[in-house]
């Protein structure tokens, strides 16, 4: 009597850690869940590329300074000297207008007719 009491109740006991077990899974696999987890993820992967982005920076500024000890380029710039200018890749100059609609052809354009 006592084996058959033992036997039933480990019976109970796996089939409901069993079922259990199923049932959390089910809820780990739903679109919510797996959209919930991707989100996380990316997330992660987020803060890792920043950290890896980081990381070169300091590098980058810490071997920058070695390289110019290294070269003696770390002399203080002239105050007497004006700033350097940033160019400008492609300068636009606007022709004025002169007040009248009519199409004038471009001589270059092979799409019109001449």
């Amino acid at each position: 009597m006592f084996r058959r009491t033992f036997w039933f109740t480990a019976g109970a006991a796996a089939g409901v850690w069993a079922t259990t077990k199923v049932n959390r899974k089910l809820r780990q696999l739903t679109p919510e869940s797996l959209a919930a987890q991707a989100a996380n993820k990316a997330i992660d992967a987020g803060h890792k590329l920043k950290d890896f982005a980081l990381d070169v920076r300091t590098g980058m500024v810490r071997r920058e300074a070695e390289l110019g000890e290294a070269l003696g380029l770390e002399a203080p710039a002239d105050p007497a000297l004006p700033a350097p200018r940033r160019l400008a890749a492609i300068e636009y100059t606007e022709r004025p207008r002169t007040g009248t609609t009519r199409h004038t052809p471009n001589p270059h354009n092979r799409n019109e007719d001449h």
